[in-house]
């Protein structure tokens, strides 16, 4: 079966600095696929090349079939690509909804610009990007705050939010960039759940670099290891956590913990 996402020998050098080396790897539809590695080791750099933030040195990035290489971050988003990113992108004065409908208005037939001048027609997308806002607010749980401030939200439901913002695209894939960054153990697994619920109700695909371990193993299907630009380790978290070049990139901390 054709893989929806995969990256073919994709390498980014910034100078003589290789951040990335070689990586090649193939996402299923409907898995969750998790990415760790040491930091530094080239994994939000992988994510930048597939979301097109960057240009690779070398290789290409293919999705459902089709090389997205050359496309503008835009494009990448409407052909079904969603992505969050490790510092939140939060609009703290705007409310919880009206977040959602950023990405909602990326997303919609008219647009920012279309709805700041009120063209024909407007109104009533305002009003179903306004409903499809809350449609996803409800996925993640969060209707009951959408008329609160978001920079009110504690952290961990600031990354529900993200993750609400990040399906108002109507992605078939997602792209979490450390979504537990910052957050306490009962956030995470909060945080967790959302993720495999997210999958099993929606029929998501999800790519995750994470370095909470107790998340990325407990939700991901099969795990990637990056260490020092090059893939080093691949297979299921049992799998990588037995195997030597993973404890050896760790040195042995963070897997064993």
């Amino acid at each position: 079966m054709m893989p929806i996402l995969e990256t073919q020998d994709l390498s980014k050098s910034f100078g003589g600095v290789i951040a990335l080396n070689g990586v090649s790897l193939r996402v299923a539809r409907n898995e969750i696929l998790g990415i760790i590695g040491p930091n530094g080791a080239g994994k939000t750099t992988l994510f930048n090349l597939v979301s097109r933030i960057f240009d690779p040195t070398h290789g290409d990035v293919f999705f459902k079939g089709a090389s997205i290489r050359y496309l503008r971050q835009h494009q990448v988003a409407a052909a079904g690509i969603a992505r969050t990113f490790q510092n939140l992108q939060i609009f703290g004065t705007m409310t919880v909804l009206e977040n959602v409908m950023v990405g909602c208005h990326i997303a919609g037939r008219i647009g920012l610009l279309g709805s700041a001048l009120r063209l024909s027609g407007c109104l009533r997308e305002e009003q179903r990007l306004r409903d499809r806002a809350a449609a996803c607010l409800d996925t993640v749980g969060l209707l009951q705050l959408a008329d609160q401030s978001a920079g009110n939200l504690p952290m961990g439901l600031q990354r529900h939010l993200e993750l609400a913002r990040a399906l108002a695209l109507e992605p078939e894939l997602v792209l979490l960039d450390e979504p537990a960054a910052g957050l306490t153990t009962h956030e995470a697994d909060a945080l967790a759940n959302s993720i495999s619920n997210l999958r099993r109700e929606l029929g998501l695909t999800i790519a995750l670099v994470e370095h909470d371990m107790n998340v990325v193993m407990g939700v991901s299907d099969r795990v990637v290891v990056i260490d020092q630009g090059k893939k080093i380790s691949e297979g299921t978290p049992a799998e990588v956590q037995a195997d030597p070049a993973v404890l050896k990139a760790y040195l042995g901390e963070e897997v064993e913990a």
